[in-house]
């Protein structure tokens, strides 16, 4: 029996903050990636892992914000908690993948594309997995073709946020570049969820067909949590929280890999911190008192 599905069981509401929710941990993730190319090798992991994390986490919430308004009108739905917490560990390590081999190689040629490539695929995976945990008296059928293009889309999304964030050029341009990769995502999703179909088993569906809201609201807590406490790293200079107080930095250039410049930075004299360059003796050439 086919059932019938509705995407949008509260209007507008759920796909705007779906949308806002890919934006937010996008404008984060893609900002600590900028910052972690902007300083030296110690501490760059650190904000590449909290950026994989962030962007991770926000496309996991906006998947499971917009599933809010998703039902089946025959039947009630239930989440499999172990499977949907997979997917978001899913998202979180194949995202760092992706930002880290950006973060060390560069965001140009090779490094960008397998980053990029990586990073989509984490985010196409995460959707359907978490898709493989919505329970009901049957299955989920999907069409071959519009699948492939949710994860073309997902890939390309990945690859240009990646760049965007390679490029180094302020925080209206993280802002700029989160808003499309929130439309991206966004588009992912729901291209993904018009390639489902529903098949129910049996001629005798059990009631059911409200939104899994109170199913759902209680597991994307601890993600909202950590996107908050991101944000407020992120805002109060964490360049400061982190213990340097004086911070100059350090252009990127297109096609310069990240590691360079973290290189070339940690050779640079420690004037902020109250430390002066030994003084090179001069040198007079081969001058002596006769030669006078």
């Amino acid at each position: 029996m086919q059932g019938t599905v509705d995407g949008f069981s509260y209007g507008a509401v759920t796909p705007l903050v779906a949308y806002l929710m890919a934006c937010l941990g996008g404008a984060l993730g893609l900002r600590c990636t900028t910052r972690a190319l902007l300083v030296t090798h110690s501490r760059r992991p650190a904000w590449l892992a909290l950026g994989s994390a962030a962007i991770g986490s926000g496309i996991w919430t906006m998947h499971f914000v917009a599933m809010m308004g998703f039902t089946v009108k025959e039947t009630a739905l239930h989440y499999d908690k172990p499977l949907t917490y997979a997917s978001l560990g899913l998202a979180v390590v194949m995202v760092g993948v992706g930002i880290f081999i950006v973060g060390y190689r560069g965001a140009t040629g090779t490094p960008l594309f397998t980053g990029g490539t990586i990073t989509g695929l984490g985010v196409a995976s995460m959707h359907y997995l978490g898709m493989a945990g919505v329970h009901f008296p049957g299955r989920f059928g999907y069409n071959t073709f519009t699948v492939a293009a949710s994860v073309v889309i997902a890939v390309v999304a990945a690859t240009a946020a990646l760049w965007a964030a390679g490029q180094v050029r302020g925080f209206l341009w993280s802002v700029g570049a989160s808003l499309v990769m929130g439309l991206a995502v966004s588009g992912m999703h729901y291209t993904g969820m018009a390639a489902l179909s529903v098949h129910l088993d049996g001629t005798s569906p059990s009631a059911g067909g409200a939104p899994a809201a109170s199913a759902l609201a209680p597991m994307l807590i601890g993600p909202l949590a950590f996107l908050l406490l991101a944000g407020v790293v992120v805002i109060f200079d964490p360049l400061m929280v982190m213990g340097r107080r004086h911070w100059t930095p350090v252009e990127h250039k297109p096609g310069v890999p990240a590691a360079a410049v973290a290189s070339h930075t940690d050779r640079r004299p420690a004037f902020h911190e109250g430390r002066r360059p030994a003084r090179r003796p001069e040198h007079h050439g081969s001058r002596t008192p006769q030669n006078r």
